[in-house]
């Protein structure tokens, strides 16, 4: 069984930046793709950025890209999320996700486990 957990959301202000991070429980974290997801109020979860097993290939949505940056430290067994230039319109819940090797990074079946998800508040 593989543990998820989040940290570092919060209440910003438009153009601010903030970094996530999600720790994961077992000795396995380098064999498995991991992803952040996010679901804001009244919507449906979308795909924000994945990344590799090794970190070599990163995945990004077009509304995050440029801004946001998903790295991984195998060693210490936790995946980041740093966002940058934050809008309002990325007020959400975010959630990293684990898969092991996922047919599609983009989509949420391709995941097995979740974490209980950060709130993450832009305001204008």
């Amino acid at each position: 069984q593989v543990q998820l957990v989040e940290s570092g959301g919060g209440l910003v202000q438009a153009g601010d930046s903030l970094r996530l991070s999600c720790a994961a429980s077992g000795r396995t974290f380098s064999t498995y793709t991991m992803g952040w997801f996010r679901q804001a109020p009244g919507k449906e979860r979308e795909f924000v950025a994945a990344i590799s097993t090794s970190g070599g290939t990163t995945y990004y949505a077009d509304s995050v890209k440029g801004r946001f940056t998903i790295s991984r430290d195998n060693v210490k067994n936790t995946v980041y999320l740093q966002m940058n230039s934050l809008k309002p319109e990325d007020t959400a819940v975010y959630y990293c996700a684990l898969g092991y090797r996922p047919p599609d990074v983009y989509i949420r079946r391709g995941y097995d486990y979740w974490g209980q998800g950060a709130q993450v508040t832009v305001s204008s």
